[in-house]
């Protein structure tokens, strides 16, 4: 007879199967590993394989690192989550609305121009056609593609999903500690979750056991990295490398107060903009909601040759990672998880 892990392994290879995934699946309930799969070359060029403890990008999926980054200030008293923008960074935006606080940059509700709005602009690429992928290795080389710009909102007036608004958080998180964004998160929450596979690795000089991130051309029948199509090194708005099971010590962590005192972590997971019928946004972390509780809280994470889901469900400690250094959509392979364990 088949044991319920047997049962969801064989799901996981059925629904990967047909889309040719390439990546990893890990699946982890309290302390007990359910499903740990790799899938696929982290090198298609040589042919080596993804592993269980294979790096992978995870675009935006990282901007919680960076929210988690600034909680810690605000443990230390160092800054509020009501803290003014202008009270917090000592950098001129002509043009930004001086009542912009820290809570509005961490819930998209600042109105802020940002750098690549996804509502109007189709090509993350298309950015880095005149300003080379190579330059782009810190928070401030960012600011000229926004500083400037003019305000789209009011502060707090709407939700609208923004990239550059964690710009502004890590820059913060430089000037409130004196450190480079980078160094500061992989220090005071990698290493202090035990994610010792994960950190912000140049794209020309990733470490052993990295996938590579792959553009499919479909009309060419032929494939691309990514390398040219992503910042170098990733940053406050995402682009951090996770392993899986780095990704489920983190879930592990937050909610167990490691990184946050009880209070602070709190407020990182209280639900404050409703996106749409079904999900809700906190401080850089997506949640659903059954009646009156989150019953899963979520990040995920879309780059040219990323693709990243991880999400963790209170009621059963259950985490599900979900990554992909291949533009696979995710959706349906993380449902079908939570389908086939009743979550």
């Amino acid at each position: 007879m088949k044991t319920n892990n047997h049962l969801l392994n064989e799901m996981i290879q059925n629904v990967t199967h047909p889309i040719d995934f390439s990546g990893v699946v890990y699946v982890k309930r309290g302390e007990e590993t359910l499903a740990n799969t790799a899938f696929g070359y982290a090198d298609r060029a040589e042919k080596r394989l993804n592993t269980p403890d294979t790096r992978f990008g995870s675009a935006s999926g990282s901007k919680l690192f960076t929210v988690i980054g600034i909680a810690q200030l605000v443990d230390k008293g160092l800054i509020a989550f009501d803290t003014r923008l202008t009270d917090c960074l000592a950098i001129d935006f002509p043009n930004f609305d001086p009542a912009i606080t820290i809570h509005h940059l961490l819930t998209h509700t600042s109105g802020i121009p940002d750098y690549f709005d996804e509502e109007v602009m189709e090509d993350f690429e298309d950015l880095w056609k005149e300003r080379p992928v190579y330059q782009m290795t810190s928070p401030e080389d960012f600011l000229p593609l926004f500083q400037e710009g003019a305000m789209q909102f009011e502060p707090g007036e709407r939700f609208h999903y923004n990239n550059a608004g964690f710009i502004l958080l890590g820059l913060i998180i430089e000037e409130q500690t004196g450190r480079a964004f980078s160094d500061y998160i992989e220090s005071e929450v990698f290493c202090k979750c035990g994610m010792s596979g994960s950190g912000y690795f140049e794209l020309d000089q990733l470490p052993q056991n990295t996938a590579l991130g792959y553009i499919d051309e479909e009309e060419d029948k032929a494939w691309r990295t990514n390398v040219y199509s992503i910042p170098k090194k990733g940053g406050a708005d995402g682009g951090a490398f996770v392993t899986a099971p780095d990704m489920a010590k983190l879930w592990e962590a937050l909610f167990n107060d490691t990184l946050l005192n009880e209070e602070t972590t709190r407020e990182l997971l209280t639900p404050r903009i409703q996106v749409n019928e079904a999900v809700h946004h906190g401080y850089g972390i997506w949640m659903n909601k059954k009646g009156e509780e989150v019953h899963k809280y979520h990040v995920m994470g879309y780059d040219p040759g990323v693709r990243f889901r991880a999400a963790y469900y209170p009621h059963s400690s259950l985490k599900i990672v979900v990554l992909s250094n291949a533009e696979t959509e995710l959706f349906d392979l993380v449902q079908s998880i939570e389908e086939n364990l009743r979550v």
